[in-house]
């Protein structure tokens, strides 16, 4: 259904930092700084894309937004968890753990916000 997906940053060496870690517990390889100074990672059909707004403006997070990725394992979970707050972001929500979803689905889990704020979730799914 996406082509990509394009999030705000105001500091694309932190964002690499961050993201080269993060997506690479998924085997994603490290992330390119194209012509216009974008920070863009390709990897299993997906697109990335880390970017200064083109408004000029300071790039802010979305309140009630997030960006899930699909982990293939519990252990990438919290691989990824860890990965990610050793480079630069924070945890958001509860630790990582299942989650009884919706429409009896349980899930393994774990939220982060990057270092320009945005909310990121990894999740594994274990029933349902």
């Amino acid at each position: 259904m996406f082509s990509h997906v394009a999030l705000g940053s105001n500091d694309i060496a932190a964002s690499k930092r961050f993201y080269d870690a993060v997506l690479g517990v998924f085997g994603a390889p490290e992330g390119v700084i194209d012509e216009r100074g974008r920070l863009i990672y390709m990897h299993a059909g997906g697109r990335l894309i880390l970017t200064h707004p083109v408004n000029g403006e300071t790039a802010a997070c979305g309140n009630g937004h997030t960006l899930g990725f699909l982990a293939p394992s519990t252990d990438a979970v919290d691989a990824w968890h860890a990965a990610g707050v050793a480079n630069g972001g924070t945890t958001a929500e509860n630790p990582p753990g299942i989650r009884h979803a919706t429409e009896g689905r349980t899930v393994y889990l774990a939220y982060l916000r990057d270092p320009a704020g945005n909310k990121l979730c990894a999740t594994h799914k274990i029933s349902g």
